[in-house]
């Protein structure tokens, strides 16, 4: 995985790196398995949770460089 984007899917996400999980964990994100949040955008859980996308998004690409 390259980059993740607003676009990229939850999901994919925990699946390359699953140790990922702990930043969505930390802004109250706490459906991790349940399967409708494993299909979700980051730009969509972020407007559901009212996270700040572009924060979770730097947190994640930082820890994935």
């Amino acid at each position: 995985m390259t980059e993740v984007t607003k676009d990229t899917i939850i999901g994919d996400v925990l699946d390359f790196d699953p140790s990922t999980a702990a930043y969505f964990l930390e802004i109250g994100m706490h459906c991790l398995g349940c399967p409708a949040s494993r299909g979700e955008t980051i730009e969509q859980a972020c407007a559901v949770h009212g996270v700040d996308m572009d924060a979770l998004l730097a947190k994640i690409n930082a820890h994935l460089a």
